[in-house]
């Protein structure tokens, strides 16, 4: 019995192996799923049902190729794409160029013997562009005083000086006294210095000027020195042989300015030691932080700033001279007041010396203030030098 159902079962595996071996049972192959039927459209083509991919006869699908690394750069061209850490390109060259004829070296990788497809041509380079132009200041680096300048007259009535010492002094009968004053035939007779060259005016739009503080600028086309440079062209044109010294003593230290000042004159004095006339020229202040006055005269059309002596005396310390050199600034504001009435303020006697103690014929003189404009400084100093030059040439050789 168990031959029997042993011999069954055999016999059944056997028509059961022949049947797979056949195709006549099917067998389900494991593997990747078969994909969708292509969807046919009614108005299609019937496509045959052998066509169809089924799980059987679909291609072994096999996983893609490994990317191949990206080659390195070479001598020869290459279809790789460029890699993306590729350094960035040099800059254009400079404009300016190198000192010698062989190009300036670059931090850029040589080139290849063959351009990538794809990189642009190198451009063109363009012209050189023009330097910009200098420009002068702008308009608001020029200075402007905040406050306004009143024009005024000072004139005296019973004394032409306003005597601050306590001296006695006959200040009319000097200026009728002609100048008690001896110039040289040869060499420089006068000087022209500047304690605070870097004194200015007020401007009236043409002559504006960049300050280091209000009323005051190292440039010399604009400052005191322009004027005492005047006062010397127009003292010349009568024969006088005149020295313009152009230094700035009072910047960029104002205090000491007199003792800077001072060593320069005996600087002159020793190289020349005929040097008749030491003439330091200023300009005034007179005003208050609210007001600045412009004294001017009524000659040359009102265009004239008003000028003044200032003088020393040995009320502090000794100055031996004084009085000479008194006599002589009141002898020639008497000349002054003769040809051009009120262009000369009173002159100002002081306890100071202002380095007048140097040297006989040493003056002080303040031309305008700082109310008034560069313009009006300069018509002043010609007419002075109109009124004394003559005088003072008479005197050369005396």
């Amino acid at each position: 019995m168990k031959f029997k159902v042993f011999s069954v079962v055999l016999l059944g595996l056997c028509f059961l192996v022949l049947g797979v071996v056949s195709g006549a049972i099917p067998v389900k192959v494991p593997g990747p799923p078969a994909p969708e039927e292509p969807a046919v459209r009614a108005d299609a083509e019937a496509v045959p049902a052998s066509v169809v991919p089924t799980a059987r006869t679909m291609p072994k699908v096999t996983a893609p190729p490994k990317a191949a690394p990206t080659p390195g750069p070479s001598a020869g061209p290459s279809d790789a794409p460029l890699p993306t850490d590729a350094p960035e390109p040099t800059a254009a060259p400079s404009a300016v160029p190198h000192p010698t004829d062989e190009p300036a070296p670059t931090d850029a990788p040589e080139p290849t013997d063959m351009p990538s497809p794809s990189a642009a041509p190198s451009p063109t380079p363009g012209p050189t562009p023009e330097p910009e132009p200098v420009t002068a200041p702008a308009a608001e680096e020029l200075w402007e005083p905040d406050v306004a300048a009143i024009s005024t007259t000072i004139t005296w009535k019973n004394d032409p000086m306003n005597n601050q010492t306590a001296h006695a002094v006959d200040a009319f009968a000097l200026l009728d006294q002609p100048p008690a004053i001896s110039l040289p035939e040869k060499g420089p007779q006068i000087l022209i210095i500047h304690t605070h060259g870097t004194e200015a005016y007020t401007p009236d739009g043409t002559d504006r000027y960049e300050a280091v503080e209000p009323y005051r600028t190292t440039d010399k086309d604009y400052n005191v020195i322009r004027v005492g440079q005047a006062l010397g062209d127009a003292l010349e044109e009568y024969g006088l042989d005149v020295l313009v010294d152009t230094g700035l003593y009072d910047y960029p230290n104002y205090v000491g300015a007199y003792d800077r000042c001072g060593e320069a004159v005996e600087g002159y004095l020793a190289e020349y030691p005929d040097l008749a006339m030491v003439i330091d020229l200023h300009r005034d202040a007179i005003g208050d932080g609210e007001i600045t006055y412009a004294p001017v005269s009524d000659q040359a059309g009102g265009q004239a700033a008003q000028m003044m002596f200032v003088m020393g005396s040995d009320g502090v310390f000794s100055y031996p001279n004084w009085e000479d050199n008194l006599a002589l600034a009141m002898s020639l504001q008497g000349l002054v007041e003769e040809k051009f009435p009120r262009l000369m303020r009173p002159t100002t006697l002081c306890s100071e010396r202002y380095n007048q103690q140097m040297t006989t014929g040493s003056l002080l003189l303040e031309v305008g203030a700082a109310g008034n404009t560069l313009e009006e400084a300069l018509a002043a100093v010609d007419l002075f030098a109109q009124a004394v030059g003559p005088a003072l040439a008479d005197r050369i050789g005396a």
